[in-house]
């Protein structure tokens, strides 16, 4: 049907694509227009029609998918999603999916579990969404409307609004910063662009549980900054980078003069675990006028109710520009709530970040 996003779906197992028709295809918005064994077959069907979105199993026989995916975006640019299984190894690989131009990767559901997918299906789904608008020729590697079958619950889920005021500006500033389709890459450029003696900051990035570990090694190898996934307690320091790990939720906390992070448990958030709402609630709450938010490259309304609420307790806040964007959804909405204090490209969100701490 005319506006349907068509998709592609390529796994070896016949259970998961299975699986994966029958939970994109209850959305209909979303249409699976093939799927196929291996890549061979993909490619026989890719010439005769191209598909709005695929998705790209890593393990296949004959060609892996990382192999394949080079070999379409240099040929073929087409927005493609890694689905995995949750593995420490495999999130290595999946980095050099991301590195090669994949919009954003998911966990491959675990069959038969009905919990499980219906809180998968809806990530699964808005992923694939989020694929079909992401402007490919901005990915590294290539150089609507969500529904759900639960509720959409906002940050006071996790914790009460902040007190507005309630924080002057007494200690370090601390960077709080979201991202979520196409985020990857945008923070490694962000994150390279960075001194050592950088203010501390602590990062949500939409990414599945075990990659955020992975993901945190890669750019601690190619940054000034030292980068780790956040552990309970963890201290933000000047010159350190915390990334929420992925399934948990994680705060801004005081702690006498000092910052620190906790990482919980807790229902998704604007249907994401992290939240970044989650986030910037806290910093408003904990940190007011010493923070700063930045808000960058992502589908959907995540943290723009949060980086209202930091704007509001005095924090400067930064919003990445839609010509730099893969998607400009969260950055969108951020504005549109009325948090953004300014709009920049990302090779300018960095050159902020140090202006804002100088002026301290």
């Amino acid at each position: 049907m005319p506006g349907k996003i068509r998709v592609l779906i390529i796994d070896d197992s016949a259970s998961v694509r299975q699986t994966l028709t029958t939970v994109l295809s209850a959305d209909p918005e979303i249409e699976v227009m093939g799927v196929a064994n291996d890549p061979f077959m993909a490619a026989r069907k890719i010439r005769e029609e191209i598909p709005d979105v695929i998705t790209l199993d890593v393990e296949m026989p004959q060609m892996d998918g990382i192999t394949f995916l080079r070999k379409l975006m240099a040929q073929h640019p087409i927005p493609v999603v890694m689905c995995s299984s949750l593995t420490e190894a495999g999130s290595e690989t999946l980095m050099q999916a991301l590195e090669a131009g994949a919009v954003d990767v998911i966990l491959k559901p675990k069959i038969g579990a009905a919990d499980h997918l219906a809180e998968a299906g809806d990530r699964i789904r808005t992923v694939v969404k989020a694929a079909a608008k992401a402007q490919i020729s901005k990915m590294r590697g290539s150089r609507g409307t969500e529904r759900a079958t639960t509720a959409k619950l906002t940050a006071d889920a996790v914790l009460p609004p902040p007190r507005i005021g309630a924080m002057a500006k007494t200690t370090e500033m601390v960077v709080c910063v979201g991202a979520s389709t196409g985020g990857t890459e945008a923070l490694r450029e962000l994150l390279e662009a960075l001194p050592a003696n950088s203010p501390g900051i602590v990062i949500v990035q939409h990414m599945p549980e075990k990659f955020t570990a992975a993901f945190a090694k890669r750019l601690n190898g190619l940054c000034e900054v030292e980068v780790k996934e956040a552990v309970d307690g963890d201290p933000v320091l000047r010159g350190h980078v915390l990334i929420a790990p992925g399934d948990k939720h994680m705060l801004l906390e005081r702690k006498g003069a000092r910052y620190e992070v906790s990482v919980r448990e807790g229902p998704l958030v604007s249907r994401h675990r992290p939240s970044v709402d989650v986030l910037f609630r806290s910093a408003a709450r904990s940190a007011g006028s010493n923070a700063m938010g930045v808000i960058m490259t992502g589908m959907g309304d995540d943290g723009a109710r949060g980086m209202k609420e930091m704007s509001q307790a005095g924090a400067y806040t930064v919003a990445q520009d839609e010509a730099t964007s893969v998607v400009f959804g969260m950055p969108k909405e951020a504005i549109a709530h009325g948090g953004v204090e300014k709009v920049v490209p990302l090779e300018q969100i960095a050159r902020e970040i140090l202006g804002a701490d100088k002026r301290r």
